[in-house]
């Protein structure tokens, strides 16, 4: 197995591709600390993960706040011992045009998607350093490089590039490697959870957007991630890797 007693954080695993990287990642025998703002989410994440002989301990709590990000850190160590991989996934949406949007609809993406990743990279990379060896993955989004009404969620995932190349070099000479995945149009529930008007225009649209002509699913991300996870990737890092179908060449 390409993981085999590592001890991986993912945050956001409760659903969507999230929730598949954790049930990937176990399958491949990690240890898994699955976060999540929903417990109920969480819960059954973990449930699946150990209904097929895994090990997982859910974290409840937003990743906005340094306690839940330093429980998660104090966790994985307590239970399992060590963290050798962190996923960076938990992230929010709260459109609107400029002109329309809110100080709280902004506020509210920049917590959970900048801070939230500076936290949990901060507070998992101390550990990570102590031994010399780490993996952690951010995930971006296709819409970094702009997406009308989705201001202040370009910002963030922008700025997760940038956070991105940052703390791999920073700590490279720790022997952690840092990386950062983009997913394209992958059909979870923040998609289904559109106005279906949006969603059949999406749909009719595909062949046009998506070279590969296909929707994309979690176990697409998840699978990437793997890699970026595994040691097969050593030598990798500072990355940023579309995962879309082929959107942006």
């Amino acid at each position: 197995m390409r993981l085999k007693d590592k001890v991986a954080i993912i945050t956001g695993a409760g659903r969507g591709i999230g929730e598949g990287i954790a049930l990937r990642f176990a399958e491949e025998g990690a240890k898994v600390i699955v976060n999540d703002v929903n417990e109920t989410d969480a819960n059954r994440t973990v449930e699946a993960i150990k209904t097929k002989g895994g090990k997982a301990v859910a974290v409840i709590g937003s990743v906005a706040s340094r306690e839940v990000a330093q429980k998660m850190a104090d966790t994985a160590v307590q239970e399992f011992g060590t963290v050798d991989i962190l996923v960076n996934n938990a992230g929010i949406t709260r459109d609107a045009i400029l002109h329309k949007m809110t100080d709280e609809q902004w506020d509210q993406v920049i917590e959970v998607n900048l801070k939230g990743v500076f936290l949990c990279t901060q507070v998992a990379a101390r550990v990570m350093r102590e031994k010399g060896y780490g993996k952690i993955i951010n995930i971006s989004s296709t819409s970094w490089r702009g997406n009308p009404g989705q201001l202040n969620y370009s910002a963030t995932k922008a700025g997760v590039i940038g956070m991105t190349k940052t703390a791999a070099k920073e700590l490279a000479p720790k022997g952690i490697n840092v990386n950062v995945i983009a997913p394209g149009m992958i059909w979870t529930d923040m998609i289904k959870s559109m106005p279906p008007a949006m969603v059949e225009r999406m749909e009719k649209s595909l062949a046009f957007i998506v070279p590969l002509n296909r929707k994309g699913a979690p176990q697409d991300i998840a699978n990437l991630a793997l890699f970026l996870a595994s040691d097969e990737s050593s030598f990798i890092t500072g990355q940023l890797i579309h995962c879309d179908g082929g959107m942006i060449m």
